[in-house]
């Protein structure tokens, strides 16, 4: 097997530019135009990779990497040369950057960093609005990588919010969308959902055609105002059933909008895939993985998991310290027989502590269900998987830092690495 030192030295470099951008510029939250003009000033710097494709952008507070997947997916089934740029990674960061169907190899990422890593240094030195953070470098990377690889189309997930997210620099895209709209990140976006949708409507540019699954009529008039503000055509799909469902009928109705035939809006969307959406790893017992990490996206585990059958539920979970952990518990606690809090490592996110978490995980358990608390990840699924009998289900959530770091013994790493396929299979080239 390769090496990959090169690599994980290039992750490390990136990764310590979310503490150097918190520690420079934590005070921007205040500002929050800043980031779309130290965005666009350091894809200045580096010649405006962005500049030559063709758009898809999707927000939204849950379903917006599957989404982008599954159009993505489309474009490619149709004989597109595209790109695909998602936030969070499960296992290993590649994961974020794909063309066609396979991620960026190791090689090219590190090869990038080193590419970008004078022009990091220059940019916090000399731009007025000083140097990236780690989600606007690696964003700047994924641009460079499409652009080199000759990419016509590049799908983009929305990093947080819309208006002042550093994706909203490209340029307007052919198609925007907006999933749903619920309670995340409100320290950033609002308290209400009607300021969170506001701000997530600042994708909708004109030149654009805009798409919603969102039903709330207080919430899709703030997405019609803002399309006859930028001569947009305004479009609300309507789809019956889970979140699923309605995920792929919004892909389908974008693929469709910008001229994919039928029948590769229908395989692409049959073939896309992202790694912890309720991903099944294993059977008897069954292991589910879901990064699931606020109440609307943990709704959507519950809804899934009433489809499973299983005789009890155990629950691995760590949330993120900054989340409405009372919220996610309130959703998923009631349905597990046994609860394995933990706690996950992560650069720039701080876990909740495991004790704190299962104490809080008790005001909401029924049925007497038992309640543990691991400082280490591994040994929580440890436990739940020796507990777990062959009828019995596992469920790993909320987060995509624990449930990517678990997924690793399943899929490990550097085969992810090896093969470029978060799903391992061999590609024929």
């Amino acid at each position: 097997m390769a090496s990959f030192e090169r690599y994980f030295r290039a992750v490390r470099c990136l990764e310590s530019l979310a503490e150097r951008a918190e520690k420079k510029y934590g005070e921007n939250r205040r500002n929050p135009e800043i980031y779309l003009k130290r965005m666009s000033s350091f894809l200045d710097m580096i010649g405006n990779p962005e500049k030559g494709m063709k758009y898809i952008h999707i927000g939204g507070t849950a379903g917006k990497g599957s989404v982008c997947s599954m159009a993505h997916s489309m474009l490619v089934a149709s004989g597109e040369n595209a790109g695909l740029f998602t936030k969070p990674f499960a296992t290993t960061s590649i994961e974020k950057i794909k063309v066609n169907n396979l991620l960026i190899s190791p090689a090219e990422f590190a090869g990038l960093a080193d590419y970008l890593k004078p022009s990091i240094e220059e940019a916090y030195k000399e731009s007025p609005y000083g140097g990236p953070s780690y989600f606007e470098a690696f964003f700047a990377l994924a641009l460079e990588y499409f652009k080199r690889k000759g990419c016509s189309w590049a799908v983009i997930e929305v990093g947080l919010g819309g208006s002042y997210d550093a994706t909203n620099v490209i340029p307007p895209p052919a198609a925007a969308a907006i999933t749903n709209i619920g309670y995340d990140h409100t320290h950033v976006l609002g308290d209400t959902l009607e300021k969170i949708a506001r701000d997530k409507a600042g994708i909708i540019k004109s030149g654009s055609v805009f798409f919603t699954a969102e039903r709330r009529p207080e919430l899709l008039a703030i997405f019609r105002e803002r399309c006859e503000k930028a001569g947009v055509p305004f479009n609300a799909v309507k789809a019956a059933g889970d979140y699923k469902k309605r995920n792929e009928e919004l892909a389908k109705a974008v693929g469709m909008a910008i001229g994919i035939k039928k029948d590769f809006v229908e395989k692409g969307a049959e073939n896309a895939a992202l790694p912890c959406r309720f991903e099944a790893v294993q059977n008897n017992p069954s292991v589910i993985l879901d990064g699931a990490h606020n109440p609307m996206k943990m709704e959507s585990v519950a809804y899934n998991l009433g489809s499973l059958e299983y005789r009890k539920l155990n629950l691995v979970i760590a949330v993120s310290g900054d989340k409405d952990i009372e919220g996610i518990l309130k959703t998923i606690a009631p349905l597990a027989d046994r609860i394995f809090a933990t706690e996950f490592e992560a650069a720039g996110r701080k876990s909740a502590e495991a004790g704190s978490l299962a104490r809080m995980a008790e005001k909401h358990v029924k049925r007497k269900a038992q309640v543990h608390a691991f400082k280490n990840p591994h040994e929580a699924l440890e436990a739940a998987m020796e507990e777990a009998g062959k009828e019995d289900a596992v469920l790993i959530t909320g987060s995509f830092f624990l449930a990517g770091e678990l997924r690793k013994r399943w899929y490990p790493e550097e085969l992810i690495l090896e093969t470029r396929d978060a799903f391992c299979k061999k590609q024929v080239l």
